[in-house]
């Protein structure tokens, strides 16, 4: 299954992507400021290049589980994206995942880093790892 993961913000997005085998998640890109035309242009230019089977995006759930004014924005913007690509859409917590991915470092920014975090926590539960 072929996944495409977005760490959403209002600023920047981050995206990543799983290899073909469903195994590995890797950063992608940051698109900035998603929720303007010239920025949902160009992701759904990247969904039209990957062709992925479901889209992953993070929701911003606060410490204790609650959903907050950004988890409302995430939703909304899940819901702008689903109509219109039409690819299936999931949403995965995502506490941690920026934090993690700045301990981390890498040579992609912090937004596609933390997408591949995300992508890569669900990747491993599904298959059990």
């Amino acid at each position: 299954m072929k996944v495409l993961a977005l760490d959403y913000g209002k600023a920047r997005t981050g995206v990543a992507i799983c290899d073909a085998s469903g195994a590995l998640a890797r950063p992608l890109e940051t698109i900035e400021r998603v929720g303007a035309p010239a920025g949902m242009a160009r992701l759904l230019a990247i969904v039209a290049e990957h062709e992925p089977d479901l889209l992953l995006v993070g929701l911003p759930v606060l410490a204790d589980g609650s959903r907050g004014e950004q988890a409302d924005a995430t939703l909304a913007f899940a819901g702008r994206l689903r109509a219109a690509c039409g690819v299936p859409i999931e949403m995965e917590d995502e506490r941690f995942t920026s934090r993690i991915a700045q301990t981390k470092g890498g040579e992609a920014g912090l937004d596609a880093r933390a997408a591949a975090e995300l992508l890569q926590g669900w990747l491993d539960r599904r298959s059990g790892a």
